[in-house]
């Protein structure tokens, strides 16, 4: 519970810092490759988590991998991480930015599960049909469930829109 909220409020400093470049979903997909990084690569996160490193030699190596492919403030703000000794953080950062950017876009994230595969038109009306009922733009993320048979159910934070056969049956 602490280091989400940690998290959240270095992810609303990067949110400050990512409007003042005019950028939010660039600086998100950035901060989100770092964290995939820090995530997927066991050698580094171990040299991030590693107390005997001081904090100027991993800024330095900061500086010198992501210098050159990320914006100056984006930079400072891993290397202002790794001064409060807070590098851990970055892959819960990051999922705390996106959060703060969907609340900002108005954006919700649905869990869609139909019973068979969907084409792309179906995806597009889902969405526009979730927009229109939730009045805030829907991102679907859709799932196939052959076990509900036939419909669909809907789940967005905590509630469940639930319109499947196998419910209407009562099975």
């Amino acid at each position: 519970m602490r280091d989400t909220t940690i998290a959240r409020n270095y992810a609303e400093a990067l949110l400050a810092l990512a409007r003042k470049a005019n950028a939010l979903d660039a600086w998100g997909g950035m901060i989100g490759g770092v964290a995939d990084a820090v995530t997927n690569d066991q050698r580094l996160a171990n040299f991030l988590a590693a107390p005997q490193i001081s904090a100027d030699a991993k800024s330095a190596v900061i500086q010198k991998a992501f210098g050159p492919v990320l914006p100056r403030g984006l930079v400072l703000f891993l290397q202002k991480l790794v001064q409060n000794r807070r590098q851990t953080l970055i892959p819960e950062i990051a999922v705390e930015y996106a959060n703060l950017v969907d609340e900002t876009e108005g954006r919700v994230h649905a869990q869609v599960t139909l019973a068979r595969e969907a084409s792309e038109a179906d995806r597009a009306a889902i969405a526009k049909q979730l927009t229109v009922r939730l009045g805030k733009t829907v991102v679907p993320h859709v799932h196939v469930n052959p076990a509900i048979l036939g419909g669909i159910i809907v789940k967005v934070g905590d509630s469940v829109m639930d319109g499947s056969v196998r419910k209407r049956l009562g099975i």
